[in-house]
C-alpha cells in the first residue's frame, strides 16, 4: 500500500514538472494576447455563411486560452452580434480543444510533431463542422437566447439548468472592467493570466493532474494488455468518457498521458485530447438550445467521428514507436521546472481553498466558476 503511494505522488511530481514551465509561460503569454487583442476583431469578421468566415473563426480560436465553459458565453456574444451559425460553431469547437497555455504544454509533454498533428486536425474538425452546419443547418429556425439585463462569464452550475442558459451580445474578448484603466498593460496582462485565466482551470487542472498520475499507476498491467491487444476497446472506452466530461484543453494532457504511460495507444489518447476538450453535457444543450438540433448532430457527429479518424491516422503515423517514449518527464527536472511547479502548484491550491473561506464571493468577479 505504501509502495503505491509513493508511486503515485512520484508520478504527480514528475506529470507537474513536465508541464509546469510551459504552462506558466502559455498562461503570460495569454495575458498579452488578451491585451493585444481588439474586442471587436471577431465579431468584424464572422457575420457571413461563407467558407471565409468559417475559417477565420476557425483561426481566431486556437490561440485563444479559454476553456470548455468560458467558450460559451463567447460563443453567444458573437452569435449575437451577427455571426453565422457555422462560425459561431467553428468557434466553439476550436476554441476549447487548443489555446497557447495547452498548446505549448502539450509540445512539452509530448513534443512538436504530436503539438502540430493536434492542432492541426483541430482546425480540420473546426472547419468541417462549420461548413457542415452552414450548408446544412442554414435554414432551421434558430431558438432566441433570451436577454439578461447583465452578463456573466459563469458556467451553469449543478443547480442550473442547462436550458435556462441565456446570455447577451458582448465583446468576445471581455475585459476587466474594473481593472482594464489601472495600471501598464504588462500589469493588466499579469493580472489577468494569474488572476482570471489561471482561476478558471484550477480545479479542472488539479483534477487532471491527480487522475493523470493515479491511473500511471493504478492500472492493472492486464488492462493495459487487452487495451493495447483490442485498441479499438480503448476507442470505445475513451470516446464513452469524453464526450459527456467536463475537461478543459490543459487539463486533460496529464490524463492523455498517464493513459498513454499505462499502455494505451497515442491515437486513444489523442481522442480524449480532442473530444474531451470540445465536448460536455453543458456545451451540449447549449449548442442545441442557441444553434438548434440539426447543428447539434453535426457537432457531435463531426467531433466524435473526426477524433477517432484522427486518432488511428495518430496510431498510423507512431505505429513503430514505443507508446511511452511520446511522453517526456524527465525524473531528474531541473531547477526552473521544479520552481515552476511549486508556483503552479501554489496558485491551484489558492484558488481550490479559496471558495471554501470566501463562498459569498465565489464567482462574482465572471469566472468560469471552476474553481
Amino acid at each position: 500500500m505504501m509502495e503505491t503511494i509513493m508511486l503515485f505522488f512520484s508520478a504527480l511530481v514528475d506529470l507537474s514538472n513536465a508541464m509546469a514551465p510551459y504552462i506558466l509561460f502559455g498562461l503570460v503569454f495569454a495575458g498579452f494576447l488578451h491585451e493585444l487583442v481588439p474586442d471587436s476583431i471577431v465579431k468584424n469578421h464572422l457575420g457571413k455563411d461563407s467558407v471565409m468566415s468559417v475559417i477565420k473563426a476557425t483561426v481566431f480560436g486556437i490561440p485563444l486560452p479559454v476553456c470548455s465553459c468560458g467558450v460559451i458565453p463567447l460563443a453567444a456574444g458573437i452569435k449575437k452580434s451577427g455571426a453565422s451559425n457555422g462560425s459561431t460553431l467553428s468557434f466553439l469547437i476550436s476554441t476549447p480543444i487548443t489555446g497557447i497555455d495547452s498548446i505549448l504544454a502539450t509540445y512539452g509533454m509530448f513534443g512538436w510533431i504530436f503539438t502540430i498533428y493536434r492542432v492541426v486536425t483541430s482546425m480540420i474538425i473546426s472547419i468541417l463542422a462549420g461548413l457542415l452546419s452552414n450548408f446544412y443547418a442554414h435554414e432551421e429556425k434558430e431558438e432566441t437566447v433570451q436577454k439578461k439585463p447583465a452578463f456573466s462569464m459563469a458556467a451553469p452550475t449543478k443547480n442550473t439548468s442547462v436550458t435556462s442558459f441565456s446570455a447577451v451580445a458582448t465583446p468576445v474578448f471581455p475585459k476587466d472592467t474594473n481593472s482594464e484603466k489601472r495600471g501598464s498593460m504588462v500589469t493588466r496582462a499579469f493580472s489577468y493570466a494569474f488572476g482570471t485565466l489561471l482561476k478558471d482551470i484550477a480545479s479542472p487542472l488539479l483534477i487532471g493532474l491527480l487522475v493523470g498520475a493515479l491511473i500511471t499507476v493504478a492500472v492493472p498491467d492486464n488492462l493495459s494488455e487487452i487495451l493495447i491487444k483490442y485498441n479499438w476497446l480503448s476507442y470505445i472506452i475513451v470516446i464513452a468518457i469524453a464526450v459527456p466530461m467536463y475537461v478543459c484543453a490543459t487539463a486533460s494532457l496529464p490524463i492523455a498521458a498517464g493513459l498513454m504511460l499505462a499502455g494505451v495507444s497515442p491515437g486513444a489518447a489523442f481522442v480524449f485530447l480532442s473530444a474531451g476538450p470540445a465536448t460536455n453535457t453543458v456545451t451540449i444543450g447549449v449548442v442545441k438550445k442557441m444553434l438548434g438540433t440539426r447543428t447539434l448532430y453535426i457537432y457531435l457527429g463531426t467531433i466524435i467521428a473526426g477524433s477517432l479518424l484522427f486518432g488511428l491516422g495518430l496510431d498510423y503515423l507512431f505505429r513503430d514507436v514505443n507508446v511511452k517514449e511520446l511522453v517526456h518527464m524527465d525524473g531528474d527536472a531541473g531547477l526552473t521546472a521544479w520552481i515552476a511547479s511549486l508556483v503552479l502548484w501554489g496558485f491551484v491550491l489558492y484558488y481550490v481553498i479559496k471558495p471554501y473561506f470566501f463562498k459569498d464571493k465565489e464567482c462574482n468577479d465572471g469566472s468560469c466558476c471552476s474553481a
